[in-house]
């Protein structure tokens, strides 16, 4: 046992891979691995996406590599590891970034686009880890971030296959802690509540219901920022989080842990 220092939460000397971190959270949450000391790798679904993501990296100052990688593709990310290998260096961290929600009322899914929304949220993580879990085993150590959503815990109207692939997704997460924790693989989820993206930016005008609902069932009376997921990325990409293992961090705001407001009476 050793004592405890702020070098816990160092990832120097790290290799860390984001899945579909071109922008948005998982840009947010490489950047932050970035900081904190770690080589970002990360990949999406084609060229275009992942020019726009070296863009960005390029004007934060961070050195990424960026490929184009199918995540529901088994053959394909076996192929994208085994380069990564190659041109970086083994992963150290991965992150399970990529996903996709399609609303639609369940009745009016078909069965092809549940799949897809299951293939890539819930397969694709799957997929990925099973490619660097046998590193990790054979050089001791790992860690798998998993990226959970408060849909893990509740259901919601138009979202049957998103809730479904998350709640896999923070179970996927429990197994790989419960069957790999003994190599010092450490693999956990983040769960977001409803943060700020240009996606969310026509739901939280002043006035607009959706968000004057999202802030009356949120105890910091706010949506939350990319900013608020990169403590807890950090956190459990690094040696501070050792013991933490198959847990999914909620990061919402308390929502989750409140019924929400009173109404106000007419009294």
């Amino acid at each position: 046992m050793t004592n405890f220092s702020m070098d816990s939460f160092s990832l120097k000397g790290k290799v860390a891979l984001v899945t579909g971190a071109s922008y948005g959270i998982g840009f947010a949450i490489a950047s932050a691995l970035a900081e904190a000391g770690a080589t970002i790798v990360f990949n999406d679904i084609n060229q275009t996406l992942v020019d726009q993501g070296l863009e960005g990296y390029k004007a934060a100052n961070i050195e990424a590599h960026g490929y184009v990688a199918d995540v529901t593709k088994e053959d394909e990310i076996n192929e994208f590891i085994s380069k990564v290998e190659k041109d970086v260096g083994p992963i150290d961290i991965l992150v399970n970034n990529a996903g996709i929600i399609k609303r639609i009322p369940m009745i009016e899914m078909t069965a092809e686009e549940w799949r897809q929304v299951i293939d890539i949220d819930l397969t694709g993580p799957f997929i990925m880890a099973k490619a660097v879990i046998p590193s990790m085993i054979e050089r001791g150590h790992g860690k798998i971030i998993n990226i959970a959503s408060m849909m893990s815990e509740l259901g919601r109207e138009t979202v049957s296959a998103y809730a479904a692939a998350k709640g896999g997704l923070k179970m996927l997460t429990k197994n790989i802690a419960a069957e790999y924790g003994e190599h010092n693989i450490q693999t956990n989820a983040i769960g977001p509540g409803y943060i700020e993206t240009p996606q969310t930016g026509p739901l939280r005008v002043a006035g607009h219901p959706f968000n004057e609902f999202i802030i009356s069932k949120t105890p910091a009376a706010r949506w939350g920022t990319t900013d608020d997921l990169k403590g807890p990325a950090v956190f459990l990409a690094s040696d501070a989080s050792n013991f933490v293992n198959g847990h999914t961090l909620y990061v919402d705001g308390g929502i989750l842990a409140s019924i929400g407001k009173q109404p106000a009476s007419d009294d």
